[in-house]
Parts: C-alpha cells; sequence; structure tokens
C-alpha cells in the first residue's frame, strides 16, 4: 500500500511522493489526515531556513492537523476507530530532566511525530486528542496553532482592563487578537499595513487598526500594558519594544531570523521597566485548544484564505499568494 506525502527537497523545491503506508505499531494511533493547516514555520523551512528545528530536507511539511482515526497499535487503551482527533505534533519522552519538570517543549528527545501534509499520520497516543461531533475538522486543524497562542497568553498573564498591541494579523495574529478580547481588555490595537486585514481586525474585535507609523502617535496618547509582535521581522520586533509603555510587557511570539539580531536601547527598557518574554511551542495547551475551538467562541473560518490541495501546495509555497491573506488549509481527505 502506497500514501502520499508532501515534501520540502531543499532550494526551494516541492513534490508530492508515493510513499509506503503502514500499520501503527506499540502506542500509535493511525489517523486518516482530513485538513491540515500551512504554518509560517513550513514557509520558513521552505525558504531554507529553521523552524522549531534544525531543517535537514527532504522532510514532509505540515503539522497542524486533524482527521480520523483508521486504526491503533496494541498499546493504544482510549483511542478506536472512527474517532474524530486531532494531533499535536510535538513529542515529548515525559522521562528527561525538562519533562519532569513539565516542560516538553524543551525536552531532549523532542521531535515531529505528525507530518501533516501527508495521507496519514502515526502519533503517539498522548499526541492525539478527541475531538467532538460539533467541531467541523477543518476548524479542528487549528489546535495546535491556538495551542501555541494559548502558551504564549500564559506566559505574559494579561490583565483584564489593560491597553494591548498585536503586531500582524496573519492567522497566529487573528487567534490572539480573538484571545485578547476574550481576556478583557480593555483596548485592542492590531497594527497591520493591509487595509483587508485592517477592516478584518476591526470586524474580530480589535478597537484600531493602525500601520506602523500611526502606532507610533497612538501610543504616545496612552500607556500600552502589552505587546505581542506576531510578525517576527527585525523591523517590528524592535519598533514593539520602543512602543511599549512603562512596566509593559512584550511578547516577541513571531519566528525571527537567526541570522538578523535585533538591537533595543536597554536604558530605555530599564526605564519603563519592560518584561520581555518569547514562546516556543505548546507545552501541555492542546486539551484547551480544543475546548476553545468546540466552544465557538473563537471565529476560524474568518481566518480561512484558502483550501487547497496537495498537488497544489507547491506553488503557494512560491508565491504565498493566500498565506498573505490568511491561513491556508491543505485538503487531504477534505472530510468534516
Amino acid at each position: 500500500m502506497q500514501m502520499r506525502a508532501g515534501y520540502y527537497t531543499g532550494d526551494r523545491t516541492y513534490e508530492v511522493r508515493e510513499i509506503p503506508d503502514r500499520e501503527p505499531e506499540d502506542d500509535e494511533v493511525k489517523i486518516e489526515v482530513a485538513w491540515c493547516g500551512l504554518c509560517g514555520t513550513d514557509i520558513h523551512k521552505f525558504e531554507g531556513k529553521n523552524g522549531a528545528s534544525p531543517v535537514i530536507p527532504p522532510i514532509i511539511l505540515g503539522h497542524e492537523c486533524s482527521g480520523i482515526v483508521t486504526a491503533v497499535g496494541p498499546k493504544v487503551k482510549y483511542f478506536k476507530p472512527g474517532d474524530r482527533v486531532a494531533a499535536d505534533p510535538s513529542y515529548g519522552c515525559g522521562k528527561c530532566s525538562y519533562c519532569q519538570q513539565g516542560l516538553p517543549n524543551f525536552c531532549l528527545e523532542r521531535h515531529g511525530v505528525a507530518k501533516g501534509f501527508s495521507d496519514y499520520v502515526y502519533p503517539p497516543e498522548q499526541n492525539v486528542y478527541k475531538v467532538s461531533e460539533k467541531l467541523d475538522l477543518k476548524n479542528a486543524a487549528f489546535a495546535e496553532p491556538l495551542s501555541c497562542v494559548i502558551h504564549g497568553l500564559d506566559l505574559i498573564q494579561i490583565r483584564s482592563g489593560s491597553a494591548v498591541v498585536i503586531y500582524g494579523l496573519g492567522s497566529i495574529g487573528s487567534l490572539m487578537l480573538q484571545m485578547v478580547k476574550l481576556s478583557g481588555a480593555s483596548v485592542i490595537i492590531v497594527v497591520e499595513r493591509e487595509k483587508e486585514k485592517q477592516k478584518l481586525a476591526l470586524e474580530l474585535g480589535a478597537d484600531y487598526a493602525v500601520d506602523d507609523k500611526e502606532i507610533e502617535k497612538l501610543a504616545e496618547t496612552f500607556n500600552i500594558d502589552y505587546v505581542i509582535e506576531c510578525i517576527g521581522l527585525k523591523a517590528t520586533m524592535e519598533q514593539s519594544l520602543k512602543i511599549a509603555g512603562k512596566n509593559a510587557r512584550v511578547l516577541l511570539f513571531g519566528l525571527g531570523d537567526p541570522d538578523e539580531p535585533i538591537s533595543m536601547n536597554q536604558f530605555e527598557a530599564y526605564t519603563k521597566e519592560l518584561s520581555i518574554y518569547t514562546s516556543y511551542l505548546n507545552p501541555n495547551t492542546t486539551k484547551r485548544a480544543v475546548a476553545l475551538l468546540e466552544s465557538r467562541k473563537l471565529d476560524t473560518d474568518a481566518i480561512i484564505s484558502a483550501s487547497l490541495d496537495l498537488e497544489e501546495m507547491g506553488e503557494e509555497l512560491k508565491t504565498q499568494k493566500y498565506a498573505k491573506k490568511g491561513k491556508v488549509m491543505v485538503r487531504l481527505t477534505g472530510k468534516h
């Protein structure tokens, strides 16, 4: 038996290959992938940069996947064929010193276990989460990016009544905006150059949608308590530190270029008593992400810019025609 898988093969090249299908072993859960989101990390990999880990092609892309269980390994206890599920792609061994401290994102044996640009994935049972019938599998594929958002927001602990600035309204920024609104922020400002995304920001609950020049003027009118940078560009990361107010917390969430370190005015940060955070992966937050998606408190449909087949992803990775507008969903079975 064969199955399809979408590979990054190096030098900005993508191809769909036929590879052997197999049955699950030990505690593996075999999932027929319905949908997989295209992540900014996938684009980084395609452009020859590292993602959360070093990239050595050829590799199967994708990690934001949902689907239906078709078989389980002999050691699986809690899943059966027919279960609707989402998968956490980041494996933690549960045994190393970091896992023992509740920090599986730093696991010494951490690796990806759900390569979603493929017909089937085989994650261990600990990485699989049941999805109720009321949640569409297309929306369930948002569990992984949302779990990362939840971890980042856990770190900065937004207080109700605060003023929050979010840089970028890609798929992550759109999730951040809705989560910040749920937190009870009194003022939410989205920094985004594209007019269509500014309009979407206001529809999703932002109080202001401005560009990178307008935010500097706006920041002079009141104290900004939190800044969440979801782009990863040197210029926007540096500006996020500049416009942050007194005693502010700045979350550098966007994946930056390791060859372009940012600079900061330490004295200015000192006089403002800034706290600067980064967020790495999604330790122990996937269950909460699924619960939030099932609650329908987040509008994920508004974030989706295109649904493409596996074979169409090569062109999309090169042009980012739809990724620039929102979340691209890769259709495998397309089941809901």
